[in-house]
């Protein structure tokens, strides 16, 4: 097996980012097929923190190809911030980073849009973090936008770019009384041709790069941004994302076909967090919550806004199995619920008085359901030493075993704490 498609099981911030760094260490090439800089990977190497945005982490691995595929929306100020920052760290980039010519350019008036957009839709705020990226898939999907080999282009760009401030111009102008100054309109045009000059040396077609390296046996593994209950056809819409950062999207934002791909993996937090507004049927409430989120740090790495959090929901990440093909998973943040005298996992949800086991699509069923839980008994004592799975006290063994029976996939991978050494592998990813 040598391609490898990495997802969020839950609402995202799974711990996909130090995953894909550990699974680094055996992959020629990383690729980010969909989202944009409003995803946030942390990854913990040595005494230093990274935090990723576009750039895949396994940047942090020499000689890694790190790829960004076409349904990546970009943010060329961002990426370019991120590549300085990465540089002042002495992290290599210039011989290890591809962008497709096809990804689409988050430009300032979709930034403007997103922040108006959210700011009217007063309570009824979908949680966007404001940088642009629903704007930025609209207008792919109304094909008025500019890619990235518009933005190396300066005559393309131009001409795109003059006809996108005009219309731009005309909403603000009708809808919210905005107006972008001729100005202005010259300093985007001469900011933004500047970013494509810098972007050009990394410009390729990634869709040709990943299947002659498939041809040639190369390990490769598709990194998603979010997690499957934020995919926008299959999560709880509207509270989503605007890309699918299921496994399906790992094909349509690279270009790779999917009788290519080999395996699933599913990251799986070993309880439950979301950001923003929409239903959740395991939330915790009160001093229980926020202990769990002090002592797991559940912030945005993005946003820095607090996530709610909540027990294992087997019902939602049964969903996740079913609609990205997972075949294996791996349980992350395990050490948190080392404190409780007792964990919850949530089994089904009670609806009208009826049970229900299959996740509810309809958001009205979904805000009303109770959740049904099984009790189980809690682990005393710090594990994120532990660097054995037979070593894991009888009740964590059971409470794995618990969750493997429940969503019937396999547990290949225990992360028991930030560092990558704090991993359990109990079975090998790459064969």
């Amino acid at each position: 097996m040598s391609t490898l498609v990495v997802v969020g099981s839950q609402w995202g911030d799974e711990g996909k980012g130090k995953i894909t760094d550990l699974l680094s260490e055996e992959a020629d090439i990383i690729v980010r097929y969909q989202g944009g800089c409003n995803a946030g990977h942390t990854v913990v190497k040595g005494d230093k923190q990274f935090v990723f945005h576009l750039i895949p982490s396994g940047i942090l691995h020499k000689g890694v190809k790190c790829l960004i595929g076409n349904g990546v929306v970009i943010d060329p100020e961002a990426l370019l911030q991120e590549i300085e920052n990465l540089k002042k760290k002495n992290i290599e980039i210039d011989d290890n980073l591809l962008i497709d010519f096809k990804a689409h350019v988050v430009l300032p008036y979709h930034k403007t849009l997103d922040e108006i957009k959210e700011m009217k839709r007063g309570k009824d705020k979908i949680g966007t973090t404001k940088r642009g990226i629903g704007p930025a898939y609209v207008d792919k999907i109304a094909r008025t936008g500019i890619r990235m080999i518009d933005l190396i282009d300066e005559k393309s760009l131009s001409k795109k770019l003059e006809a996108n401030l005009n219309e731009n111009n005309n909403i603000f102008e009708k809808l919210y009384e905005l107006k972008i100054s001729n100005q202005e309109k010259k300093d985007i045009l001469k900011k933004y041709g500047e970013y494509g000059q810098l972007l050009k040396k990394y410009v390729t077609d990634v869709s040709l790069y990943l299947n002659q390296a498939i041809n040639e046996d190369k390990k490769i593994l598709f990194e998603g941004a979010q997690g499957t209950l934020l995919d926008v056809d299959h999560g709880t819409f509207p509270y989503v994302t605007s890309s699918n950062p299921t496994a399906g999207g790992a094909c349509i934002g690279t270009g790779v076909g999917p009788t290519k791909i080999d395996r699933v993996m599913g990251i799986t937090k070993a309880y439950t967090t979301r950001v923003g507004r929409g239903p959740f049927p395991t939330e915790m409430q009160g001093k229980l919550e926020e202990f769990t989120r002090q002592k797991g740090g559940e912030f945005g790495a993005t946003t820095g806004r607090p996530r709610r959090c909540g027990w294992f929901d087997a019902v939602l990440v049964n969903y996740a199995v079913r609609i990205n093909g997972m075949d294996s998973m791996v349980l992350t943040k395990i050490d948190v619920l080392s404190d409780f005298d007792k964990i919850k996992i949530c089994t089904s949800y009670k609806y009208n008085g009826e049970t229900i086991k299959e996740f509810p699509v309809n958001l009205e069923i979904l805000e009303n359901c109770i959740p049904v839980y099984e009790e189980m008994e809690g682990w005393k004592g710090d594990i994120s030493q532990i660097t054995k799975y037979e070593e894991f006290p009888r009740q964590l063994k059971a409470y794995i075993n618990r969750i493997e029976e429940l969503v019937k996939t396999k547990v290949v991978i225990v992360s028991v704490g930030p560092k990558r050494s704090q991993t359990i592998i109990r079975e090998k990813v790459f064969k």
